[in-house]
């Protein structure tokens, strides 16, 4: 069977799809034939590699990582393929404008570009495939390698409610052992990557990522500085009220003015987000909102969490989630076998095969995950009926966006509602603060890390980063945009970018970074369709079906125009702006810069 696979992979590969049978110049006719004929073939192909992707992710062994390997390999072999043929409808006069969008999307159809050659294909099919599983089996057995070993799940629990300094250092240490070994195979990842860009008319693998935006490379890397730069003073005053905290609890000894704050502090293995040291920086409160200890007194598990994120989205008129779902989705980690744990959300065939695959844990923070992983699957439902090019969002920013957005509507108050609190806050200046704190040391403080982890691939991509300077560049961005460092010495023995999945995994990360900003432009949207009054932040469009139906025509459209279209049928907006968030964090500013008045900020 396998080498029935592989050998129809290099068949596609050496005939283009939709080829001209005489020498006369191809007409507006032939390159929808084209299209039609590239979509057909790649919801069979993309449904076999989801369908492989999907089985080595919730089991994990050699045998599912070849699987994978090949399967991944077809697709890079048809696209390759498909992608040099399309390049003949580029001067070609009278195309429609779905035609003529599916023949750039095709251009842009996969983040990991294969070199033709086969060889060199199947060596970049097998490291992506390695990497990835080198990452999804690590473990951190101590300094002496006698154990316990701990993976990811158990050191990120530690990372979440670890107090300790020492403790802290060593569960942060120990992951970054499991990504060394990586180094080298990424490296070639890289080179083999770059060949298949430039072979599709980009000068390195960053460009092409850049090109997804319905606007110049050099463009967008414009515009996330300009966004960057509308949300960097927030930021800035959350940073410096932290670093405070901080230093009252560590000492300024360790926890410096004027200096970066050590990165094993902030309760994120990667200091990514910062909400699990919330009890260490919020103000007093007459009451404390503890949505985790109230989801276990109300007997919640994660199949019940994940009907209450189903439960929104039906609120607003969507669909039910399928009977598949239910029974195909992970949900919990399995006890027998080794599984990658970082949420995801599928649609396997293509044809509302919908699933998420999570290792839910009974907290809020994987209650909205769940919202989050629920706002792919009704994106993929959506537009389920769209030929394949078009099945994604408009851009890869709105997809990580919806679920986002419809949980900013997942307000204390919504959740007395239904039933998970007994009794929402009472809404005085300080139990807003609170509220909005919690939220800030998750989502903007992501907001410079969302930034950084593409603009490093970049520059390794084009090479202003070469391989011996890949963890000293990694650092020195980190410090630059987050104001967060390494606790201990790094060098190039390390490859601290290899600890992050979207690294090994080769998935791009801007898309988070906008979606970041997009969930606020796309709440504020809906909560004036819903016809909010009163502050942002206090907006739940729960059970608006006018706003329901918004988003719905939004998701429709999947990715058949350009992006600022279907901005513009949600928010009324062509444009990104990050305005939204200043807004919905209003109260907060304010009070930020109270309680910083007199302390040396920035670093």
């Amino acid at each position: 069977m396998t080498t029935l696979v592989l050998a129809l992979a290099f068949a596609l590969a050496e005939k283009a799809p939709g080829a001209p049978t005489s020498a006369r110049a191809p007409a507006a006719s032939d390159a929808r034939e084209f299209v039609a004929r590239v979509n057909g073939d790649l919801k069979r192909l993309w449904t076999r590699q989801a369908t492989a992707d999907w089985v080595k992710a919730t089991y994990i062994t050699g045998d599912t990582e070849r699987l994978s390997a090949w399967a991944n390999e077809e697709v890079m072999a048809y696209l390759s393929g498909a992608i040099a043929d399309s390049l003949r409808f580029e001067n070609v006069e009278g195309l429609d404008p779905a035609t003529a969008r599916a023949l750039r999307l095709l251009r842009l159809a996969s983040s990991l570009p294969a070199p033709r050659d086969p060889a060199r294909r199947a060596e970049l099919a097998g490291i992506a495939a390695k990497l990835e599983g080198v990452y999804g089996k690590g473990k951190w057995c101590g300094k002496d390698g006698q154990g316990p070993c701990r993976d990811l799940e158990q050191l990120t629990e530690t990372m979440r409610k670890s107090r300790s300094w020492d403790e802290l250092l060593d569960a942060w240490e120990g992951w970054r052992t499991v990504s060394p070994p990586m180094r080298a195979d990424y490296a070639k990842l890289v080179a083999l990557s770059n060949e298949g860009a430039r072979e599709i008319g980009f000068a390195n693998l960053g460009e092409l990522w850049r090109s997804g935006y319905d606007m110049t490379p050099g463009q967008f890397e414009r515009e996330t500085d300009r966004l960057w730069a509308q949300v960097k003073p927030l930021y800035d005053d959350l940073h410096c009220y932290v670093r405070g905290k901080l230093q009252e609890r560590y000492g300024k000894e360790r926890v410096p003015d004027g200096r970066p704050i050590p990165a094993h502090l902030l309760g994120n293995m990667w200091a990514q987000e910062w909400g699990n040291v919330f009890p260490l920086v919020a103000p007093a409160a007459r009451a404390s909102l503890d949505v985790e200890a109230a989801l276990k007194a109300k007997g919640y598990d994660p199949l019940r969490m994940v009907k209450v994120g189903e439960s929104f989205f039906t609120s607003l008129g969507l669909d039910p989630l399928p009977a598949t779902f239910w029974e195909r989705s992970q949900l919990v980690k399995p006890r027998d076998r080794e599984v990658v744990c970082h949420a995801s959300a599928w649609d396997v065939t293509y044809s509302d095969d919908l699933r998420i695959k999570m290792c839910i844990k009974v907290n809020e923070d994987d209650l909205r995950t769940i919202h989050h992983e629920l706002g792919h699957d009704y994106y993929f439902h959506a537009y389920t009926r769209l030929p394949a090019l078009f099945q994604q969002g408009a851009n890869d920013g709105f997809h990580e966006a919806i679920g986002d957005a419809v949980a900013l509507s997942v307000t204390p108050a919504y959740l007395a509602r239904i039933g998970i609190l007994d009794e929402a806050p009472l809404e005085d200046e300080q139990g807003v603060v609170r509220v909005q704190l919690r939220s800030a040391l998750d989502k903007i403080a992501f907001l410079p890390f969302g930034k950084l982890i593409d603009q490093w691939r970049w520059d390794v991509f084009s090479g202003k980063v070469p391989p011996d300077r890949y963890n000293a560049a990694w650092w020195e961005l980190r410090r630059r945009y987050q104001g967060v460092d390494a606790p201990v010495p790094r060098s190039e023995a390390n490859f601290d970018p290899g600890a992050k999945y979207h690294i090994p995994a080769n998935v791009p990360y801007t898309r988070y970074f906008l979606a970041f900003i997009y969930q606020f432009q796309f709440h504020r949207a809906l909560c004036s369709a819903a016809g909010h009054r009163g502050p942002l932040h206090t907006c739940s469009i729960h059970g608006d079906k006018e706003a329901g139906r918004r988003l719905q025509a939004m998701l429709a459209m999947g990715a058949s125009r350009p992006w600022p279209e279907a901005m513009y049928a949600l928010t009324g907006q062509r444009q990104t702006d990050a305005s939204a968030i200043l807004d919905y964090y209003a109260p907060l500013r304010k009070w930020l810069k109270a309680q910083n008045r007199g302390k040396s900020c920035g670093w």
